[in-house]
């Protein structure tokens, strides 16, 4: 929020100067005390830089079934198996589940990895987005996201773009729609999280844009003595972060970017809605306009969107919850590579599908498969990787990595490396002022270097 302070004189809203003028509050989670300007000052401290690499981490809530998405097992018994057949995709020798024909009408834009391990069993979205279990380093603020470290690193792109976005709708079970934490970095590199229809934060706690210019008038016409006689600039310097504040707060980028009621509706029919919204439960929806939106954050400067696609904690009915789901995962996924493609971005954006672990092998008595963190699966696309290919394997019940088992860390390395940030060198100072590397020193997936 922004506080300026004057005489106690009130307007006729109630809104007292002396007391503060609060605007805005970007739904930075739960420390809400730092205000955009404190943001815009940190961001700033970052440095900046013109590349724009981005990724969209799209997670699976829930955990979605491996063996039944990217790794069918046909030569499994009944009771493992599934009901899903394999297709053959354009790229000869590797077949996924009959669940992903546009996907696999594409493979040679993907990666499948099936043999994802080191899930530490948390029913979260933590380790997607840091390559870390929660506890760690926990006594200093936990470890940073994705999206707070290339904020950190890099800055906004643009000053009415915040490097980082959380599209992920609030869910019942509230860690599937974490938008990426800030850890030991601070409430400063936190995610912006729209709400609603996407724009409700942009209403500046009830203000509209309109009342938000008239305070800004008055930001330029309070206390010019004291500006003056300020031979240290401070003073200069907060009215310029103030400036960048409202700048954010009334993006035009960020609001179109938002609407997509001004994209081409041939498009939105591409991706599609996702709707009817169906096995949600606590969890989020199947919002396939999520991914356009994420697409459309990309292009106007945003370096790390993060989304909550689904629920997929199958422990029933597993086989009818992935021929929704799968079907409009499959639609939404292959819709936004081929769009990113089309438009010049594929190469620099990194598109990452996954959850927080995999499915048992074994069915069970309600058509459903549990909990398996033994091992889970991904798909990446995008980055200027090496794509067309399957990383790894399981055995023949799918229980475990067979070959090529792929530590969580190597994918989010990838992720970094393709974001133009080494996690074998990089590290970031916690508060005790101990540099922290971004990674347990795991190096990324070699193959798609």
């Amino acid at each position: 929020m922004l506080t300026l302070f004057g005489k106690p004189a009130k307007y006729c809203d109630g809104i007292s100067r002396r007391s503060f003028l609060k605007i805005g509050g970007f739904a930075f989670g739960s420390a809400a005390s730092l205000s955009l300007a404190d943001v815009l000052r940190a961001e700033q401290s970052a440095g900046s830089s013109s590349s724009h690499k981005a990724v969209i981490n799209i997670f699976l809530g829930g955990g979605p079934p491996h063996q039944d998405m990217w790794d069918i097992k046909v030569d499994a018994p009944r009771e493992i198996r599934g009901e899903f057949d394999p297709i053959k995709t354009n790229v000869s020798g590797i077949e996924i589940g009959e669940t992903f024909p546009q996907i696999a009408s594409m493979m040679d834009k993907f990666v499948a990895i099936r043999s994802v391990i080191g899930n530490d069993g948390a029913h979260d979205a933590f380790q997607c987005y840091t390559g870390w279990p929660r506890n760690s380093i926990s006594s200093v603020g936990g470890r940073p996201s994705i999206g707070a470290v290339t904020g950190k690193m890099f800055g906004p792109r643009d000053p009415g773009v915040p490097p980082a976005v959380a599209l992920a709708e609030k869910t019942q079970h509230v860690p599937w729609s974490d938008p990426g934490t800030p850890g030991f970095l601070g409430s400063a590199f936190q995610a912006f999280k729209p709400q609603g229809e996407g724009t409700s934060d942009m209403c500046l706690n009830g203000m509209s844009l309109d009342r938000l210019q008239d305070r800004k008038s008055l930001l330029n016409g309070l206390d010019l003595l004291k500006r003056d006689v300020d031979a240290t600039g401070m003073l200069k310097g907060m009215d310029a972060f103030s400036e960048a504040a409202f700048g954010v707060l009334t993006s035009s980028k960020l609001v179109d970017a938002l609407d997509l009621s001004k994209e081409d509706p041939k498009l939105r029919a591409r991706y599609g809605d996702g709707k009817p919204y169906k096995y949600q439960y606590d969890g989020a929806p199947t919002c396939n306009e999520h991914l356009l939106i994420a697409r459309r954050l990309v292009e106007i400067g945003v370096r790390c969107v993060t989304l909550s696609f689904g629920r997929w904690d199958s422990h029933g009915q597993n086989f009818d919850l992935v021929r929704d789901h799968g079907s409009k995962l499959d639609q939404c996924v292959s819709a936004l590579v081929q769009d990113l493609d089309d438009r010049g971005m594929l190469n620099d954006v990194t598109v990452a599908v996954w959850g927080e672990f995999g499915r048992t092998p074994r069915i069970n008595p309600q058509a459903g498969r549990d909990h398996w963190p033994q091992v889970s699966c991904a798909l990446l696309a995008g980055g200027g990787m090496r794509t067309g290919q399957v990383i790894g394997s399981t055995n023949r019940l799918g229980e475990y990595a067979k070959d090529r088992p792929v530590h969580v860390q190597e994918v989010v390395g990838t992720i970094y490396r393709n974001l133009g940030i080494d996690p074998m060198t990089v590290t970031l100072k916690d508060p005790t002022g101990r540099p922290q590397y971004l990674l347990d020193k795991r190096e990324p997936i070699t193959e798609l270097v």
